[in-house]
């Protein structure tokens, strides 16, 4: 049979798919492109947006176009919460949600008792939140260079414009050995960097007795990989045992990923976020004492409901004031069964598109001073090992994309690189 997937969405996301792919081709299935005829298509849905449920929309018409006698198995978030919208989509044969996702090869080889009815539509409890979900692991395993490594699952933080503890249930974790475990044999691999994922990261071990930091400390002492990232951690969870740790850490790199969503505390109360202003400053500059080139970046939701011109004004000058590398800027969407909808004022979808844009701008302000600042210095690079037009790329230890001549020798290892205009790729840093 020959699968094909398309993934919206989260790291995590991506970590998913890839190892549900990977288990097709255990058993002896083709992996085949999104946009191949295929058997099967999967597609990883995302709920965070509206925009993302367009897209899931969009994939699975074009996986009907490319085979119209093809199963068509949407998975994810978006399938968890909103199980009646899929149902009414043409084409789609296989709805499974969060928690059943990860049995969708027994189900589709006829080895599971999800089916239902005639058609093949099994769904999670849409709109309940579970305290009963196993943790599930998963690693990415398409490229050599770089794996996405799931430690963490759900969330237990009831944000009000957040509908993931609906989608993923409540938070849980691998243990430290399985996470140690499957790092080793990411290592034995080849792949020379993880990248450690999860809904709410710095939550793992909570439900188990274990430490975020030790396993932090167990990871660094895996000596086949020689670098790691955090994909993203609360401000409320980064403390300054983390960040003294990553300072002086063999491969734990100098690149953060820490959610902001707004920098007015009256706006941080709307939303029930865990920490104020104050905290999230304090986090932001002693990573920049410990470790000055850090680059961090920040998630930022643009026209909030009740969020007074005042409270985005003031939200602006909390930003300009930071020393971040840059921000990931989203418009709100309402999302369904959340908190958020009984909030006024809601703002008007063009203020909330304007608001957005000074965001962005904002943003690629604070990126190109990032890289300035980077100008003549020296950074160790990984080289990835795909070919464009006779270059190569890679990511330094700061997350600057740079490139050079294309040597083939340098492909999934580490060198030292002087970051000048003519290297750096225009626009980096990026997700």
């Amino acid at each position: 049979m020959r699968v094909a997937a398309h993934t919206l969405g989260c790291k995590l996301n991506f970590a998913e798919t890839s190892h549900l792919l990977r288990r097709f081709t255990e058993v002896g299935h083709t992996v085949v492109g999104f946009h191949s005829e295929a058997d099967l298509y999967i597609i990883n849905t995302c709920t965070v947006t509206a925009i993302a449920e367009r897209k899931c929309r969009t994939a699975i018409r074009q996986a009907t176009r490319l085979n119209p006698n093809a199963q068509v198995a949407v998975i994810g978030c978006f399938a968890q919460n909103e199980r009646s919208q899929i149902e009414q989509i043409p084409g789609v044969t296989i709805i499974l949600g969060n928690d059943q996702k990860h049995r969708l090869l027994e189900l589709v080889s006829g080895h599971s008792s999800l089916v239902t009815g005639h058609s093949s539509q099994v769904t999670g409890h849409s709109s309940q939140i579970s305290d009963h979900w196993e943790f599930s692991p998963a690693y990415s395993a398409n490229d050599r260079t770089r794996t996405f490594l799931k430690i963490q699952d759900g969330c237990d933080y009831f944000c009000t414009y957040c509908a993931i503890p609906l989608a993923r249930g409540r938070s849980r974790s691998a243990t430290i050995e399985e996470v140690v475990s499957t790092a080793q044999k990411i290592g034995q691999s080849g792949a020379k960097e993880i990248v450690l994922t999860g809904v709410n990261t710095g939550t793992f071990g909570l439900h188990t007795g274990e430490r975020f930091i030790d396993l932090l400390r167990r990871l660094d002492e895996v000596e086949s990989i020689a670098r790691y990232r955090i994909s993203s951690i609360e401000p409320n969870l980064i403390d300054e045992e983390i960040i003294d740790f990553t300072a002086q850490s063999r491969a734990f790199l100098p690149h953060f990923h820490i959610p902001l969503q707004a920098g007015s505390d009256n706006v941080l109360r709307l939303m029930h976020r865990h920490y104020d202003t104050a905290l999230y400053r304090e986090r932001i500059e002693y990573i920049k004492q410990r470790m000055p080139d850090a680059c961090i970046a920040a998630d930022i939701i643009a026209g909030f409901n009740g969020e007074s011109e005042e409270d985005f004004e003031e939200t602006k000058r909390f930003v300009e004031s930071l020393p971040l590398s840059y921000l990931h800027v989203f418009t709100y969407s309402e999302r369904p069964h959340t908190a958020a909808l009984k909030l006024t004022p809601r703002t008007d979808m063009h203020l909330r598109r304007q608001r957005s844009q000074q965001l962005h701008t904002i943003s690629e302000r604070k990126m190109a001073d990032f890289v300035e600042s980077q100008l003549g210095k020296r950074r160790a690079v990984l080289w990835e090992s795909s070919r464009h037009a006779g270059e190569m790329y890679g990511l330094t230890d700061n997350y600057i994309r740079v490139r050079q001549n294309y040597a083939p020798e340098l492909s999934n290892t580490v060198t030292e690189v002087v970051l000048s205009k003519k290297n750096i790729v225009v626009g980096t840093p990026t997700d």
